[in-house]
């Protein structure tokens, strides 16, 4: 068999991070982890070849070639999902399916005109699709309610990527999340037991992209890396001494729960091991609107408090914000801006809310006819796809003033900075090489925000007292100063894009009035 597998196009969004990688001439964040794990659990006498489409385009000679095409994505890829399924079945090639987006809506992938839905978790689902393939069948759809055993799981085809056109690589040390926030599909997609791989399976991975020549972020993509915070430590305690024998070759970044700050042990061992950031979804001030998403464990303690001491311990806190949870009370997005100037918290992923499939949240609203149609993604430039407590058009209002306002330069360069300065600023020595990459970028940041903004006089001062307090931090500050000009751009499309879709609903009421007010009274 001759696969060709492909990963669509990600339009331009929160976690794109397109403007700096213009800068660093580079072409995406992070490469699909999921289908180079399935391209390793495909059979041997297979040909392989693989496209990240965000990387380099394959070509029609790959189309001619392969018998066979498997595609994956997430919902916002669903515009170059549905292309490449029509593209493939218009070919007379076979075309299957998988991932997360396929595997909510799998309707929208058979609708597209896909044979073959891989779905769930791989591991389980994988098998299913071969022994269709080999009984002839031309069609089917592969679920299993079963969750494997990640510890089978095999090292990813790192070698089929274009190492150069990224930014971080991907590593997952578990799946699931022990939690129950009514807004989130992990728990359904994955379950809330965390499953994950052993200390010495990780290693393993960890070479293979060293042997690689990987030098630079690697983002170990749990949705909760403490989920299980036993076996995390287990696994620290192993990688800290690799990470010290190899001169911390690697940035580690990772996604945990805020209950981060309850164990100082762990957080020490993240540090020790080279871990310098790490996502967290603190969703809002505001504690009712915690409560009404069952998302308690950020209720547990002061969250200013809570990300304080965890910035001071060393790692740097990228946050996820979200608007328009039922019964919030006006001004959220204020809040929000307020929560996030006290912490000096740089990079807040920040979005309205969207009701996802296969959640509570989807099931409920759906029951009291509230959902609007379309899919929900976390897009930011996308309206909320069911109806608000409060009015829609208030939310949205609130929310691009907020978005607008945390994406300014100068307020970015300040809490950035305050924030860096709070930190400890212990790094393990590196003998890792700056590359034409990271100089590429950092001039571009020195001639942006050091001459050309007026951002420029603050840029230097902070730019010096950075070196001579935090000199190991210098690397980490530099890049976050750089993340921040995609947003600086991004912003301006998200405005556009909300202001558009406010606009297009204003009309959609007056037509709806309008045609009420024609309607004839019997």
């Amino acid at each position: 068999m001759r696969a060709l597998l492909l990963w669509p196009i990600m339009p331009n969004s929160f976690w794109s991070y397109q403007e700096t990688l213009d800068l660093a001439g580079l072409r995406s964040t992070n490469p699909p982890l999921g289908l180079i794990t399935v391209a390793a659990m495909l059979p041997n006498d297979w040909e392989i070849r693989f496209s990240d489409r965000n990387v380099s385009l394959e070509t029609d000679a790959d189309w001619d070639w392969c018998d066979l095409v498997i595609i994956s994505a997430m919902i916002i890829q669903k515009q170059n999902f549905r292309e490449l399924i029509q593209k493939g079945v218009a070919l007379s090639k076979k075309v299957a399916v998988g991932g997360p987006f396929p595997t909510s809506v799998p309707n929208f992938a058979l609708d597209a005109g896909a044979h073959y839905l891989i779905l769930d978790e791989g591991e389980y689902t994988i098998p299913m699709f071969l022994e269709a393939l080999a009984r002839g069948d031309e069609r089917g759809i592969f679920r299993s309610p079963e969750k494997p055993d990640v510890t089978q799981t095999p090292i990813a085809r790192f070698d089929l990527l274009n190492l150069d056109g990224y930014l971080a690589i991907t590593l997952q040390f578990s799946r699931g999340c022990p939690f129950q926030c009514e807004f989130c599909d992990i728990i359904n997609l994955y379950g809330r037991k965390p499953r994950t791989k052993t200390p010495e399976q990780m290693l393993r991975e960890f070479q293979a992209i060293y042997d690689l020549g990987w030098r630079r972020y690697v983002f170990v993509v749990d949705d909760n890396f403490i989920g299980n915070k036993r076996n995390a430590k287990v696994f620290l305690q192993a990688l800290i001494p690799w990470m010290e024998a190899h001169d911390y070759p690697f940035v580690l970044v990772t996604e945990a729960s805020l209950n981060l700050a309850e164990d100082d042990e762990l957080i020490a061992l993240m540090v020790k091991a080279g871990f310098t950031l790490v996502f967290m979804g603190i969703e809002t001030p505001d504690t009712d609107s915690l409560l009404g998403i069952h998302k308690v464990q950020n209720t547990r303690s002061s969250l200013i408090e809570s990300c304080q001491k965890i910035t001071r311990a060393g790692l740097q806190i990228m946050s996820g914000f979200i608007m328009g949870f039922d019964n919030e009370r006006p001004g959220a997005g204020e809040r929000i801006q307020e929560f996030i100037e006290e912490t000096g918290i740089p990079q807040a992923q920040f979005s309205m809310l969207q009701a996802l499939q296969n959640t509570a949240m989807w099931n409920r609203l759906q029951q009291e006819g509230r959902l609007v149609d379309g899919l929900g993604t976390f897009h930011q430039g996308a309206i909320m796809n069911f109806t608000p407590t409060r009015p829609v058009e208030e939310i949205t209002e609130e929310y691009i003033a907020a978005f607008w306002n945390i994406y300014e330069p100068m307020p970015y360069l300040k809490r950035t900075f305050r924030h860096f300065m709070m930190m400890n600023g212990w790094r393990g020595k590196t003998k890792r090489p700056i590359t034409w990459t990271e100089m590429r970028l950092f001039a571009a940041i020195c001639w942006r925000q050091g001459v050309v903004r007026s951002t420029r006089w603050r840029f230097w001062w902070q730019l010096v007292a950075i070196a001579f307090a935090k000199p190991r931090l210098l690397y980490d500050y530099l890049t976050t100063l750089g993340v921040g000009e995609h947003f600086f751009s991004y912003r301006y499309e998200v405005r556009a894009q909300l202001r558009a879709k406010l606009a297009d609903l204003k009309q959609k009421q007056q037509q709806e009035k309008a045609s009420y007010q024609l309607e004839p009274v019997s």
